[in-house]
Parts: structure tokens; C-alpha cells; sequence
């Protein structure tokens, strides 16, 4: 155990969880009743305390302490000043296999609140929680093996009195089909509780007279399984993991089923010092493992098909409701041959064909104007043909320059009222042909690109029902490339890739020499992969600047240096802000994941908010690259 300790310092961690009376071992039987066991056991927490406070890993191990005429099953809590407290079982398993009632007594039957270890008095109890000094949102409780299978587990009252981060000291034994089990339910009572659950098993160290021990550790947090062990190995394994005890903490505070969850129990609250990481260790800034780019795409291909396939199956069945609820049967909607419009018309698709509707009533309009280029107009009109949709194409350009000249309006300068007259004019286009067809108008602009305000107010902003808007742009893409896969083939599948490989732009700006480009999106608001970065850690964690930026230069230090990270944060921020009043306007539209911003559902915020407390975290920053502290 010394020396697993030692492997878990040198590897950075700071808190090590042993399994069930990992000091004695979980199958001595009647050897529980040797007083010369447990008075070694007793002396072996103590050296173990020693050996804590030399490598600064706050620990937990399990050992039998006779107290007052009776055993328990104990978990002794250590930092670097020795035995804070000791928990025991509350619920003893003995039926089958098991026979703990045996040898110990519950917790409940105990008559004291305090133990003696080595002359020092040590709160005993299953009343106890330790919180670390320097990072008050890590809270910890303790429960025993057979009490997580219990109807209600301890660990469910001690998160409601506070505790994120759960430890369990186990000895279950292996038979089949149980790891399994064992999985999801420390998973499923990591989401229960909102917290981290850290669950140490046996090895197979242990007696097999009888049964066989895995030495299955798990790591879960907030309902995901973050890491296990490789079971039935005599070496020592170990699980280790980065957890967030602030991301935790903000979960319980968004969550009002977790704060309406009863009336805590009274809980004895120990406070310990939490090992700091040693600043000398190799990669002790780094996370231990990689942190995605993309928070909205999960890593695993197969997951990233299904949430694709679940996502736009929202999006179709939220317009599919509109549509027989209004019993209109014709829509309008504007395709440029991007990649928003393009998701929006296949969206549009999937609902009329579910409601087994005539694609004749899906009226595209493609509307060319002073920067479209010949790819994506190319794109429009070879996908509304391959799908048999009508395309209409209603050049803008004279309507725009009447504009300019009604107004006054120079068109040689390409300031905000060049760019946004289009984008009207567009849109009044759109919602005329919906009167005039008796039907809808659908929107297609993204939640990156409300999140940005990149928006042209009563424009593109504007719609009848906005089937994008809770689809991030990075996700966009991969949708669009799952529906090429997926759903087409051939000729229709080769124009979706294409226009998932067209770059992002407005196309509002003239064109250059040769039809040249001469606007991208990301060059002016920013790379789309920071931003979507950015919403997410901001919008979902509400996470402070300053920990944002670090969490960035984790997950794009191969791609982007500190001073970019930090400049087009710097711009999310105030983007955000200014272009509320977008938001607070924006029509109907499905939410379709953790993260929304429509203001009658998951976001409510003042459109004249000021950013000026954020902006200030963000300029205490160095362009230096953030530690882990």
C-alpha cells in the first residue's frame, strides 16, 4: 500500500482510495476475532498515516476496529496530519456468499461518536465529511461496498449535505455479468447524487477458498465512467483521473430537483488539506488525460452517428409538430448551398416525409447577391434537384441597390448597412413567398451563430420556426456528413461533402479577382472550433474566464498559442453580450442538447447585461500558458 502510494504521488494525485479492510485483507473470517490482528491493524493505519504525510497523497483505507466491545468495518480518512475520522458500514451483507454479520456490527448499533488512536481522539461515525481547505467545493463522503447496493445509500444523503466527491473502499467479488452491473451502478449514482464516485475493489490477492476477487476500481463522474482497472492482475492497479469539483458544484446549483431534494441530514464537517501537485512533476500543468476540442462531438464514431441520427430527429419531429399543428403543408426557405441552409432543407425533408407530405410544397429560394460565388450557388441548385425540390432564383442585387439609393446609402462602402440590407432583403423575400404559398418560413442560421449575435436583426435572425438553432457549427458539419452517409448515396452524397468542405462565409462582401472569395467567417468573428469551445465551458459549466482560457489551451495546445486562445475569448465575451437582444427576440426553434439559448427556455439574461466583470477576469490573464494551479 506504501508503495502505491509512492506510484500515486509520482504520478500527481492527490487522494488515493484503498479497497474494503484493504490493512488486514476483506476473507480473514474468524481471524477478525485475533486481538492480535487487530492490534496490528491498528498499528499498520498508523505507519500507513507516516507514509501519507512523506508522499502528500491524502488517502482512505479500510481496516476492522474493535471499539467498545464491538467490531466495525471501518474507513479511516488521512491527510498529511494523520487519521481525521473514521466511517463505518452501515449495511452488512450476510446472505449467499457473505457473512459480515459474523464478525461486525453496523454502524447504527455504535455507541460512541469518538475513537482513540494512538492517544489521539478521532471523530468516528457515519455522520462525517471532510472538505479540502483550498478548494471548498470538494467535499467528501465515505460509504462501504454493500452500502451502495442499498436501497438508499448513504452517499445519497451525503450529497445532499454537501458531498461531491464520493469514495466507496470495496471487496465485491466477481461472478458473471457483475462487473457489468457494478458499472452502472456507480455510474448511475454518480448522476444521481451529482457528483464524482471513486470505488476501490478487492484483487485477487485475496482468499479464494470460495470466491474470486477482481480488483475492479472504477472512476465515474456526474453519470459517465471516466476510468476503471484492468480486473484480475496480482500487480497493483491503478485508476486515476482529473476531476472538477467546480463543474460539479455548478451542475447542483442550475439542478432545482437536487436543492428540493429534502432536508440534509446534520453532517460532523472535518476540514483536511487537499496535497497540492508538485510543480516540479513532469507535465504537472497538464491535464492527465486529453481534454476534446470538440464538446459538442463525442470521440467514439459510433456514438458520434447516433447522437447525429438523434439530433436531427429532434429537429425533423420539432417542425413535424409546427407543420400538422398549423395543418400548413408548404414552407420557404432560403438555400444558399452552406452548410446551415443545407441542413435545414434536409431537416425540412425528413419532416415532410414523416408526416407524408409533398416535397412539392418545400419552396427553396436561392438569392444571389453582390459575393456568391459559383460553388456554393452551383451547390444550391445541384441539391434542390437531386432531392426534387423547386428552386426558385431571385437575384437581390437591383432590389438591394434601389435600397441603397432610397435610403442614401453609398454602395461603394461595405459597412454593416451593405452587408445587413441583403440579409433584410433576403428575408423579406422569404417570409413574402410563405404568405403568398400559405406557409411557413424556416430559419437556418446555427446556435454558434446566435450565441456570436452573428445575426442581421429581423434578417436571417428572424424565421417562423428555426429548426438550427440549438445545433452548434461544429456539429453542423458532422450531421450533414452523417446524412450523407447515412441517409444518400451517390451524387447527392458527393454535393453534401462538398459543401461540407466549403469555407464559411456570409457571401455579402463583392468578389475578388477570378470570383475570388473575399469574406470568411471565421477571419472576422473567429475559428468556429474555439468559439463552440467557448459556449460550451461558458454556457453549460458557467465557468469564470480565467478557467475557460486554461481549459483551452489544454484542449488546442497542439493547435492554437495562449495569445490566440486568449484574444478570440476576449471577442466570444463581448460578442455575447452586446447581441442578447438578438436572442431575446428569436423565434420558436428544439432544443436538441445540454446547450440552449432560447430565452423561454434553458437561457434568461438581460439584453443589456454588462460585460465588464468577465472582460476584467480575461485581461488579469498573462498570454503566458495558464497552470493547472
Amino acid at each position: 500500500m506504501i508503495e502505491a502510494l509512492r506510484q500515486v504521488a509520482v504520478r500527481g494525485g492527490q487522494l488515493a482510495v484503498f479497497p474494503e479492510l484493504g490493512l488486514t485483507g476483506y476473507t480473514c473470517a474468524d481471524l477478525f476475532y485475533q486481538t492480535l490482528l487487530l492490534d496490528q491493524a491498528r498499528h499498520a493505519l498508523l505507519t500507513i498515516a507516516a507514509a501519507v504525510a512523506d508522499q502528500h497523497v491524502a488517502a482512505v483505507v479500510g481496516l476492522p476496529l474493535a471499539i467498545d466491545g464491538r467490531l466495525f468495518n471501518c474507513a479511516a480518512f488521512i491527510d498529511e496530519s494523520g487519521v481525521l475520522g473514521v466511517v463505518p458500514k452501515s449495511y452488512l451483507p450476510n446472505s449467499a456468499e457473505y457473512y459480515e454479520a459474523r464478525w461486525f456490527t453496523p454502524a447504527s448499533h455504535r455507541s460512541t461518536d469518538q475513537v482513540i488512536l494512538n492517544g489521539r481522539v478521532v471523530p468516528f461515525g457515519t455522520d462525517l465529511l471532510f472538505r479540502a481547505r483550498a478548494m471548498p467545493e470538494c467535499v467528501i463522503g465515505i460509504e462501504i461496498c454493500e452500502d451502495l447496493w442499498a436501497v438508499n445509500p448513504p452517499s445519497g444523503v451525503q450529497a445532499l449535505a454537501g458531498a461531491t466527491l464520493l469514495l466507496n473502499p470495496s471487496a465485491g467479488d466477481e461472478l458473471l455479468g457483475k462487473a457489468a452491473y457494478r458499472r452502472d451502478l456507480v455510474r448511475q449514482q454518480s448522476a444521481r447524487c451529482l457528483a464524482a464516485y471513486l470505488y476501490a475493489g478487492a484483487g485477487p490477492g485475496e482468499s479464494t477458498t470460495d470466491v474470486v476477487f477482481g480488483g475492479h476500481s472504477l472512476i465515474a463522474d456526474n453519470g459517465s465512467l471516466i476510468t476503471e482497472t484492468e480486473r484480475f492482475r496480482f500487480d497493483t492497479q491503478i485508476a486515476l483521473a482529473d476531476l472538477d469539483m467546480q463543474r460539479l458544484t455548478v451542475e447542483r446549483r442550475k439542478n432545482t430537483t437536487f436543492s428540493a431534494g429534502g432536508e440534509p441530514s446534520r453532517f460532523r464537517l472535518i476540514d483536511f488539506d487537499m496535497p497540492s501537485i508538485a510543480a516540479a512533476l513532469p507535465g504537472a500543468d497538464r491535464l492527465l488525460a486529453s481534454l476534446s476540442p470538440t464538446p459538442f462531438i463525442p470521440a467514439d464514431v459510433r456514438q458520434q452517428a447516433r447522437n447525429c441520427e438523434e439530433v436531427f430527429n429532434i429537429q425533423a419531429t420539432g417542425l413535424a409538430k409546427r407543420l400538422r399543428h398549423t395543418g400548413i403543408k408548404r414552407v420557404s426557405l432560403g438555400l444558399s448551398g452552406g452548410l446551415d441552409s443545407t441542413l435545414a432543407l434536409l431537416v425540412t425533408i425528413r419532416a415532410f416525409d414523416q408526416l407524408g407530405l409533398d416535397r412539392a410544397g418545400i419552396v427553396a429560394v436561392t438569392m444571389p447577391g453582390f459575393g456568391t460565388t459559383t460553388r456554393t450557388r452551383g451547390n444550391a441548385e445541384q441539391l434542390a434537384a437531386l432531392l426534387g425540390i423547386g428552386l426558385r432564383t431571385i437575384p437581390i442585387t437591383d432590389a438591394v441597390r434601389q435600397h441603397f439609393r432610397d435610403i442614401g446609402h453609398d454602395e461603394a462602402a461595405h459597412d454593416v448597412t451593405y452587408e445587413n440590407a441583403q440579409a433584410r432583403e433576403r428575408t423579406q423575400i422569404l417570409m413574402d413567398i410563405a404568405n403568398q404559398i400559405g406557409g411557413l418560413t424556416i430559419g437556418t442560421g446555427d446556435l454558434s451563430e446566435l450565441a456570436l449575435g452573428w445575426a442581421t436583426y429581423n434578417g436571417d435572425q428572424m424565421s417562423m420556426y428555426h429548426v438550427n438553432a440549438g445545433v452548434p457549427k461544429t456539429l453542423v458539419r458532422y450531421v450533414i456528413a452523417w446524412c450523407a452517409e447515412a441517409l444518400f448515396s451517390g451524387d447527392v452524397a458527393r454535393v453534401l461533402l462538398d459543401i461540407n468542405a466549403t469555407p464559411i462565409t456570409p457571401e455579402l462582401l463583392p468578389l475578388g479577382a477570378d470570383d475570388a472569395l473575399q469574406q470568411e467567417t471565421e477571419v472576422t468573428v473567429g475559428p468556429y472550433r474555439l468559439h463552440d469551445f467557448f459556449l460550451f465551458y461558458v454556457i453549460r459549466y458557467s465557468f469564470p474566464p480565467r478557467k475557460v482560457y486554461f481549459l483551452a489551451c489544454q484542449a488546442f495546445a497542439n493547435e492554437f498559442p495562449p495569445e490566440t486562445i486568449r484574444h478570440w475569448l476576449g471577442v466570444f465575451y463581448a460578442r455575447f453580450f452586446a447581441n442578447q437582444f438578438k436572442r431575446s427576440a428569436m423565434p420558436d426553434a428544439p432544443k436538441v442538447g445540454s446547450v440552449a439559448l432560447s430565452p423561454r427556455g434553458d437561457w434568461r439574461m438581460p439584453s443589456d447585461a454588462a460585460v465588464a466583470l468577465w472582460q476584467r477576469d480575461l485581461a488579469a490573464l498573462s498570454d503566458d500558458p495558464p497552470s493547472s494551479g
